[in-house]
């Protein structure tokens, strides 16, 4: 089974939506209990830095996430879901996560902010989540800021907007992505698909 984490925020209908769809056992929750027994994790989010780390906190998530990352569950996180995994971010002033060494930032060029469409990511390291995708897919971004982190080594994917940015992330059990795979088409699902097949859970 996948925890779909209900923290208050996040996309959660297109992505379970999403899952199910190719074949996922899912369960939408808020209990730390339930993201002790699943089998995989999958953290979205859409909104604010700051509300996203006040609602963990307030359901006791913030334990429970980051013990599962390190026990080394599988582990998805999409855009916001991304960002909170690093230490810090522009956007706010609480602590994130702080999963992953590195800070996010805000786009500071003369493009439209926040970006808001389809892009394309350059691959820049093989990740199974990534099996079958190709390099310059195009998928569906909305942010205004995305992560720096400080061991550029996990960065899976690119993108530019501007300026070149990390797109997603991959170490071990953990990969988060800046754009949203629900809403990504074909591409997402696979990729969704790999997520799946990498945690045992397809």
């Amino acid at each position: 089974m996948i925890a779909l984490v209900d923290y208050g925020m996040g996309n959660l209908g297109s992505v379970d939506k999403a899952l199910r769809h190719i074949g996922c056992r899912v369960q939408v929750s808020s209990e730390p209990a339930v993201l002790a027994e699943a089998g995989a994790i999958v953290l979205p989010g859409v909104g604010a830095f700051d509300d996203c780390m006040r609602h963990l906190h307030g359901h006791g998530l913030v334990e429970p996430l980051k013990q599962a990352i390190a026990a080394g569950k599988p582990f998805l996180g999409i855009c916001l879901g991304l960002q909170v995994l690093f230490e810090s971010s522009e956007e706010g002033g609480l602590a994130g996560l702080g999963v992953v060494k590195g800070r996010v930032v805000r786009f500071k060029h003369g493009l439209k902010v926040p970006q808001i469409g389809w892009n394309q990511i350059t691959i820049e390291r093989p990740a199974p989540h990534l099996e079958g995708i190709a390099d310059g897919a195009w998928v569906y971004f909305v942010h205004s800021y995305y992560v720096v982190p400080k061991d550029e080594s996990i960065i899976a994917t690119t993108t530019e907007y501007g300026c070149r940015f990390a797109s997603s992330i991959w170490r071990g059990n953990l990969f988060a992505c800046q754009f949203h795979p629900e809403k990504s088409q074909a591409v997402g699902l696979k990729l969704l698909e790999n997520f799946a097949r990498f945690s045992g859970e397809l």
